[in-house]
């Protein structure tokens, strides 16, 4: 009997060990070593500061921050002032907005002829994502966020350039007018759209397949073509552009919106006196990242220019976003509004692991549209 219980306890005695040592190896290798960090990325090619003090020291020296963005002025004018007075000693920050379209485009093609310019921060136009890379800094912020020197979350980071943060997202909904729609009869697939009762112009379809994209993230490439396809066999109203549509449908001279974005469509029913706009969240939400900073690889003041890309991922900063954006902030952005929307839901994420195919899923998507196509001589 003795023999058995001492045999026991030394089992349980090496089982705790055990636990012990598992529980250790973890913390240990999940905690911060910004030492490694900076080895691993130096030997990639990357900039990586040991400290968010070290980032702090040189942008005292600078002093300054220069930066093109595509938030609204008023937006980085109270961005400006929160973050003036979390840093004082940045005395001089001025914010351009860059143009949604084609002024990503101009400034491209300046970064391409080699043109010097005095921007620290830009905005990365998505649709050129690759085309933008040779002229970011290489600063490892994904491996500085990742050990805590920048207050970044991961997911906002492009992993594999490790250069770029996205600070705003987007989700897709139903746009709604609930006097001709009963709130019952709302889809609340985004299969239920291919219902007979939905047949013959009875909603109308952004020709930009945003949305399409998005759900393709989850659901799949051949599902989302095949989707579109039989969205077109609908025959649907094709718009282009929404927020004209959304006061539309507001009116009542639309019933619905497939895809509608969630923030455009929460602004117009903010504004409509007659309260008919609805906006109907359904899963997957199809979601996308938006809003691309990076730091010019020709930057006077790069430290700087990391401080005002990590103050727009904070909670401060986001909340500045969601106070005068709505839901333009980040789904990666703890706390914040759209990512309290999406809480406990599925989601359909374009992010960093499937945006490379965003362009070409949206152009099969077009295809199976079935727009006329020029014919080839």
């Amino acid at each position: 009997m003795k023999s058995s219980f001492s045999r026991k306890a030394a089992r349980f005695v090496i089982l705790l060990l055990l636990a012990v040592f598992i529980s250790v190896s973890s913390l240990l290798a999940a905690s911060p070593n910004p030492l490694k960090a900076k080895q691993e990325a130096d030997s990639k090619g990357y900039a990586f500061l040991n400290s968010h003090d070290e980032i702090v020291a040189g942008a005292k020296k600078e002093g300054k921050v220069r930066a093109l963005g595509l938030l609204s002025r008023n937006t980085y004018q109270i961005m400006i002032n929160a973050f003036k007075k979390r840093y004082p000693f940045i005395s001089d920050v001025y914010v351009e907005e860059a143009g949604a379209t084609e002024a990503p485009q101009r400034f491209l093609l300046e970064l391409r002829a080699g043109r010097r310019t005095d921007w620290d921060v830009f905005s990365v136009a998505p649709d050129f994502y690759s085309e933008y890379i040779p002229y970011i800094k290489r600063f490892d912020i994904w491996g500085m966020a990742e050990q805590k020197v920048l207050a970044i979350p991961s997911g906002m980071i492009d992993p594999k350039n490790r250069t770029t943060v996205s600070i705003a997202s987007s989700i897709h909904v139903i746009g709604y007018n609930k006097k001709l729609v009963a709130e019952e009869k709302v889809p609340g697939t985004w299969e239920d759209f291919l219902k007979p009762a939905f047949k013959g112009k009875k909603f109308m379809v952004d020709i930009r397949p945003l949305g399409f994209a998005a759900l393709a993230a989850r659901l799949g490439e051949q599902w989302a073509v095949d989707y579109a396809g039989k969205i077109a066999a609908q025959e649907p109203v094709w718009i282009r552009g929404q927020s004209r549509q959304l006061t539309a449908i507001a009116a009542g001279e639309h019933a619905m919106l497939h895809l509608a974005f969630y923030h455009s469509c929460l602004r117009t029913a903010k504004k409509d006196p007659t309260g008919a706009l609805g906006c109907k969240v359904i899963e997957p939400v199809p979601a996308r990242l938006q809003n691309f900073m990076a730091v010019s690889n020709t930057a006077p003041r790069p430290n700087a220019s990391l401080l005002w890309i990590e103050f727009q991922a904070t909670p401060e900063g986001q909340r500045i976003i969601d106070e005068n954006e709505p839901l333009n902030s980040s789904i990666y952005a703890p706390g914040s509004a759209l990512a309290n929307v999406i809480q406990g839901k599925k989601v359909s994420a374009n992010n960093w692991e499937t945006w490379h195919q965003t362009r070409r899923w949206e152009e099969l998507v077009v295809k199976a549209f079935g727009f006329p196509q020029a014919e080839e001589k």
